[in-house]
Order: structure tokens, then sequence, then C-alpha cells
């Protein structure tokens, strides 16, 4: 291609002409080169201020959402506050409020022990069951709130279930004669491990739930075991629950069923659930609409021969009678309701007392066959201090029982520390007297 001097005009012009074009190529490829890179250049830029512009939006979003959760954290710290407050306040209140609930029930059942003509029965009938509905409320109110703190403590120790079927056989077999059902438990020998108190409460609940929506036929409740498990059984042929509603019947005020039907706030199964998950006790249901439904609760078997808190000697009140009891109460109705009780009904010799100094001196040199005490005494003093001084007064572990409308978890442990049962207001006599009969039997 190079020119050469021997070369002719036309053959210098060829080439010529050819290098030029070369030339004219290659001054076209570099223009596009260079026509590619400044767009990549432009393009560089403008992705670097896009970059920049969401950069910019990012941190407004994170600076919006850390005031949105500092928002929030407070939000969460006021309801928590208002969570503890609720807690605070019903634990203050559950005293002033049963303190009277449970004095009016112990007078109640010292009328209903005298002599009535058929208004006098029917009126104290309709007392007793406008009292069981306002206990049956403020209990469930309470029971929710205890179950909804985080510092709630069980007390978990061996219950014989055939114990519990025979206080539970007693105390709702008026509700099931009253609607001319069927109720039965099955004999059972087993034993779990549980809170008694909740386990109770569980069992109570599920139990005249059953009785409230069942018109025809019965309740039966019994104990299959499996394995290293007993599954407390609940069966009704009450009016069942379609499915679409078993979804819901654990939450609360649900009441399923026809308008009008069973009485009740619909809290029973809500209390139920909770105490089930608290304890770690799985529940399950199976119901038919117009046939029945049956709940289940699995419950881990102790192993033979624990020792659990059955009442040996229930209802021989022959072991009671003629004893002495020495009543610490500061509250002049419910120290009153307690005498009578002691006295009256279960007849023992009540020794009655508003505070500790007044206690010891009411024992003087010979010490009681049972210290019953109210928790909240006058001055900030206790029940269990009250039992503390007379047992050291008496030189010997005197039985006691404490009296209280409170559900802190340290009462309990508290309790249990000292050896010393604690009976829950509205106190029952029935409860009262099974308690007393077991510790002094």
């Amino acid at each position: 291609m190079f020119l050469r001097d021997d070369d002719p005009p036309a053959r210098r012009v060829e080439k010529l002409t050819r290098i030029a074009d070369v030339l004219v190529e290659r001054i076209d490829r570099l223009e596009e080169s260079r026509g590619s890179a400044w767009s990549m250049f432009q393009a560089a830029v403008a992705l670097e201020q896009e970059v920049q512009a969401r950069t910019r939006e990012l941190e407004q979003a994170l600076a919006d959402l850390s005031e949105r959760n500092r928002e929030l954290a407070v939000a969460r710290a006021s309801a928590e506050e208002a969570n503890r407050s609720k807690t605070r306040f019903l634990r203050a209140a559950s005293h002033d409020l049963l303190q009277p609930l449970s004095a009016a029930k112990l007078f109640l059942s010292a009328l209903k022990d005298t002599a009535l003509d058929p208004l006098q029965r029917e009126l104290t009938d309709r007392l007793s069951g406008a009292f069981e509905s306002v206990e049956e409320l403020m209990h469930a109110v309470l029971d929710i709130s205890r179950l909804d703190s985080q510092r709630i403590e069980f007390q978990r120790k061996p219950v014989d279930l055939g114990e519990l079927f025979r206080r539970l056989a007693i105390e709702y077999a008026p509700m099931a004669e009253a609607k001319e059902l069927r109720l039965s438990f099955a004999p059972t020998s087993a034993v779990v491990e549980s809170d008694p108190t909740f386990l109770r409460r569980i069992a109570q609940n599920l139990v005249s739930n059953a009785i409230k929506y069942t018109d025809r036929g019965g309740v039966l409740v019994g104990v299959r075991k499996r394995g290293e498990r007993a599954w407390l059984e609940i069966y009704d042929t009450g009016i069942g629950i379609a499915a679409a509603d078993r979804a819901r019947i654990f939450d609360e005020f649900q009441r399923i069923g026809r308008e009008g039907g069973a009485p009740g706030m619909g809290l029973g199964l809500s209390i139920v659930r909770r105490a089930c998950a608290k304890l770690g006790h799985p529940i399950a249901m199976d119901s038919e609409p117009g046939r029945g439904t049956v709940f289940r609760v699995s419950l881990p078997l102790v192993a033979p021969g624990a020792e659990t808190a059955r009442s040996e000697g229930a209802g021989q009140g022959s072991h009671l009678r003629g004893r002495v009891a020495l009543v610490v109460e500061n509250d002049d109705a419910m120290r009153r309701a307690l005498q009578l009780v002691l006295q009256d009904r279960l007849g023992m010799v009540a020794r009655v007392s508003g505070g500790i100094a007044e206690a010891l001196a009411q024992m003087g040199d010979e010490p009681p066959d049972v210290v019953i005490a109210d928790y909240n005494l006058d001055n900030g003093d206790t029940g269990l201090q009250a039992i503390a001084a007379l047992r050291e007064a008496a030189g010997q572990v005197v039985p006691a029982i404490v009296v209280s409308a409170r559900r802190a978890p340290e009462l309990g442990g508290a309790c249990q520390r000292m050896g010393v049962p604690v009976l829950e207001k509205p106190v029952h006599p029935e409860d009262l007297q099974a308690m007393l009969q077991q510790m002094l039997a």
C-alpha cells in the first residue's frame, strides 16, 4: 500500500485513495468511541446524582423510623405502666371489695342454718344466687389480671384428682339438680402435677360451662390415662359448638348459642385458655352441634405414693367439735361472721381478736388448736406476722390458715415457706370446714 517512486500515476492515485479511506474509517471509529465514553460519563454523573438523592431519602426515612420507634417505645412503656397500675389497683381493691362480700356470705350461711319460713328461704336462696354472680365476676376479673401478669408464680405440687372430683361434685350438684341434669364423676386414683388453685379453677369453669349449656341429659367428668399423662375430660350432652365458632369461644365475653340462653359473662373459657397456656397443660375440644361437647386438658401424672393435699377425714365434722380456733381479723363484720360459722355451724370454740397484741392476750398460756388470720391487718401488720408471733409465744408450730383477698405471687411463696395454706375470699363455709378438718383430723 505504500507509495513507490516507480509507481505509475494511476497506481499512486489508487493507493492514496485507499489510504484516505482507511484514515477516514479510523477517524470515524475514534469519534464513535469518544461519543460512547462521553455518554457513559454523563450516565455515571446522572446515576451518582440519583444515588445521592436516594441516600438523602433513605436517611430521612431512617430518621423518621427512629422517631417512630422512640414514640412506640414511649407508648409501650406507658401501656406497660398502665397495665401494672391496673394490676396494682386490682390487688389493692380486691381486699376492700371482697371483704364485705365474704362477710355477707358467711352471715347468709349462718342465717340459712336457722329455721326459716318458705318466703325467708326463697329470699336467702335468691340472695345466695346474687352473691354467687358477683363473686363469679370478681374472681374472673382477678384471675384474668393474675394470668396476664408477667410476675405470676405457680405453686406446682401433686394434686389428687379424686379429691378434686369430690369437691366439684359437692359444689355443682345443686346447679345440676336445678336443671334436672345428671352430674357424674368417674372414680379415679390419678395424681397429677399442677397448681392446685388454678387446676381447680380450670375444672370449675369447664364443669360450670358444661352445665350452663346443657338442657337435657347430663355432664360426665373423668380421667383417661395415656402414657405419662392424664387427660381430664368433661363431656356434656348440650347444644354443641359449630365449627365456625370454635376459634372464638376462648375469647373474652363470647357466649355461643341461643339468645337469652346460658347465664354468665363469657369469661370462663378465656380463663381456662390463659391458665392452661401458663401452666403448660394442652387443651383440646371436640363438639357436634345439637349433640354435645367434650373438653380435654392434658396433665402430667405423678408417681404413686406422692404426697398430696388430700383431705383425710373430710366430712367428719366430729373432729372439729370443741376445738379452739383463734381468729385474727381487723374487720368487725368479717370477725363476727367467722365467729358464727365456727361456733354455730362447726361447733368449735372461737376466740376473736382484731390484731396481733389482742391475739396474744386472747391466747394466754393455752395455745389454740388453729389460728385463722386475715392477711391485711391494721398498722401495716400481716396475718403471717400474727401467726409467727403466736407460734413464738406458744413455743410450738400452731396450725394456721391465712385468709386473704390478695392474689399477689409473693403471698403464696411466703405462706408456703411457713407451711400455712391460703383460703381465698370470699370464704365459703364448706371450704373453711374442709381445710380445718384436713388440718385437725
